[in-house]
């Protein structure tokens, strides 16, 4: 059968454009024409050129605007009137107004900032079908770009089936013959979903080389350590609450009458993730993955707190660190708009009038989140006065090398963690880097009304008083005129991710023991807090917490808000455990940032008050595309 298809070929300019500049990565490879089907597998270098486009529908993780994960919670807000508004799709989500009509990130079709992933998956299916007939490449090379497609075809429907819930599984494209009745296909039980998803990902990784050893040239390519990994996090998602046991599904049926959601809790979906976890932390750790350390030059002296702090911004922003098991080369973090410069409060590196944006904001709830210097929450430190955080309190002479000398700020950002420090930029804090690379010469960080990093218009300022320092590489240079950004890959997964995965599978697939708090305490350690049982049993209020399965498991959930905060994991965390309707039902909180003393600055103000129905756990499938397939379901609530 002679099939003419065109390539898809446009995001791939996309790939070129924002690579880190000092090497030419793989994928950054451009197609100089557009081929047809007819020879796009006749030679080598065309093929190459279609295996591009399979990974060219990699989703925009790194952009707040369109993520799906960075702002459809609520780890990142922002100002929403004037000319610097956000107006991003993914903020819109979280403010729920989301929509059937045209639903904002519409991954299902591709508009609204949404990726076409269901067209990738054809992309892929296509790949799969002809990378046989290339004449001149080896067999073992053939393999290998087939298992890199058949992973990429079964992670792009796991993220749809992430969003959406039960959906249609596309295991072969139709052909041209095919009538109308079967092109309007069924949505899948979400278990078949699952297997058939975790199944892929296994034969993807029987051709696929253990790791990726070509870094300059092969970063973001996929390696049996991305596979193992990704494998291990589906079948944690498979196991559960949302999809494990969930009740409030139990009525979704299919148009061919197949219960969507087992409404059944299996224990054994917990033991094959704890199972899957193993052998990825193991395989990852034997091919060489470590947690990041950050390794000062020797003519530069830091005190232990700022190599914790440095360590931890570095397992994000370091582009050759090896923590990042799997890098997203379509989503890189650079020097232009909706990126590092949005990250810092305008006015703390420079002229308020340039050299960095910022209006992006943390919430206050996920400032309180971060663990006391003791290594225990905020609340359950029985040294720590709760009642007194928004209390102020005066910097004395030597009590902090994180906070400004003789500066009045709350007693909330006194004696935290060092990842409290290396993630948030606050009124009375600093911030290293920007060209300034010596502890005692950081930048204050002013915050208050008339201060330099306070308010620069009604529509332009950190609207709760905590900036996203974290997501800030500190060689990252910003002044008044220019930008000069050491830009960086998103990391889709770091093994400290893999890490708090597998202490959570085995904790509910065994209940706590040791293995499962070890895994924790070496992310603990990275940054410079001490072990759990150590911690809990010197300053909790509930010293015996961890020795219970529900207690480790509050343990590991706050460990996963702290290590992978402003990552775009915690949307899907709280989806998954099913509480987002209770984290996201309150309004969200800030200082009173229009106050210039700190009597009224240090007032906790809300700024917008949030609302998350159980509807929302899934994205809505649109309006049209139902009524031109009316063989599939609307997602409960909707």
């Amino acid at each position: 059968m002679n099939i003419h298809k065109k390539i898809v070929t446009g995001c791939l300019a996309v790939l070129l454009a924002t690579a880190p500049s000092c090497v030419k990565k793989y994928l950054d490879i451009i197609p100089d024409n557009i081929a047809d089907l007819d020879n796009a597998f006749t030679m080598r270098v065309t093929a190459e050129r279609f295996l591009l486009t399979c990974y060219s529908y990699m989703p925009p993780e790194a952009n707040v605007n369109s993520s799906y994960g960075l702002m459809t919670a609520d780890e990142l807000w922002a100002v929403d009137v004037g000319a610097e508004a956000y107006s991003g799709n993914s903020l819109k989500i979280a403010k729920g107004y989301q929509g059937i009509v045209e639903p904002y990130l519409n991954y299902w079709d591709g508009a609204q900032d949404g990726v076409p992933l269901f067209r990738a998956i054809r992309e892929c299916n296509i790949f799969l079908e002809n990378i046989g007939r290339v004449p001149d490449m080896d067999d073992l090379e053939k393999a290998r770009w087939a298992g890199e497609v058949k992973f990429l075809k079964a992670y792009y429907h796991f993220l749809l089936l992430r969003m959406y819930g039960p959906i249609p599984i596309i295991d072969v494209n139709l052909p041209i013959s095919a009538s109308v009745d079967e092109v309007k296909v069924y949505q899948q039980p979400a278990d078949d979903c699952f297997d058939y998803i975790v199944k892929l990902m296994d034969e993807a990784a029987e051709s696929l080389p253990d790791v990726i050893t070509e870094l300059t040239q092969e970063k973001g390519r996929i390696d049996k350590c991305v596979a193992k990994s990704l494998k291990a996090y589906v079948l944690v998602y498979a196991a559960s609450p949302l999809f494990n046991g969930n009740a409030d599904y139990a009525g979704m049926v299919s148009k061919e009458g197949k219960g969507l959601f087992s409404p059944s809790f299996d224990k054994n979906k917990w033991v094959k993730a704890a199972a899957a976890c193993r052998d990825a932390v193991q395989f990852c750790q034997a091919n060489g993955f470590v947690l990041h350390r950050f390794l000062p030059s020797p003519v530069q002296t830091f005190s232990a707190s700022l190599v914790n702090q440095l360590s931890f911004r570095e397992a994000l922003t370091e582009r050759t660190n090896q923590e990042a098991i799997w890098v997203n080369n379509k989503a890189v973090v650079g020097g232009g708009r909706n990126e590092q410069p949005f990250f810092i409060a305008r006015g703390v590196v420079g002229s308020n009038t340039g050299g960095t944006t910022g209006n992006l904001a943390v919430p206050l709830k996920l400032a309180e989140a971060f663990y006391t210097s003791n290594g225990v929450p905020l609340d359950e430190d029985k040294t720590r006065n709760y009642g007194a955080r928004y209390n102020l309190r005066l910097v004395t002479p030597g009590e902090s090398t994180n906070l400004i000398n003789g500066y009045m700020t709350a007693d909330l950002n006194f004696d935290r963690e060092d990842r409290f420090y290396s993630t948030l930029g606050f009124d009375g804090g600093k911030l290293f880097g920007q060209g300034r690379t010596a502890e005692n010469n950081q930048f204050d960080i002013n915050m208050r009304y008339g201060q330099s990093g306070g308010i620069y218009r009604n529509d332009n300022y950190v609207l709760t008083g905590y900036f996203p320092k974290k997501l800030i590489n500190y060689q990252t240079i910003l002044n008044a005129s220019s930008a000069t950004a050491r830009n960086y890959a998103w990391p889709v997964m770091r093994l400290a991710n893999l890490y708090l995965l597998c202490a959570e599978a085995i904790n509910e697939a065994e209940g706590p023991n040791d293995e499962a708090i070890a895994l924790l305490d070496l992310v603990r350690a990275r940054s410079g807090v001490k072990g759990v049982k150590e911690c809990w049993n010197g300053y909790s209020r509930y010293p015996g917490k961890y020795q219970t399965q529900e207690g480790l498991r509050d343990i590991i959930r706050g460990e996963r808000t702290i290590e992978l905060m402003l990552e775009g994991q915690r949307t899907w965390d709280l989806r998954r455990w099913k509480t987002a309707t209770t984290e996201l039902n309150a309004p969200v909180m800030g200082w009173s940032v229009f106050k210039k003393t700190e009597a009224e600055y240090y007032v906790p103000t809300p700024v917008f008050d949030q609302h998350f129905l159980n509807k929302n756990y899934f994205w809505p499938i649109k309006e049209n595309t139902l009524e031109v397939n009316h063989n599939l379901v609307q997602t409960p609530g909707w």
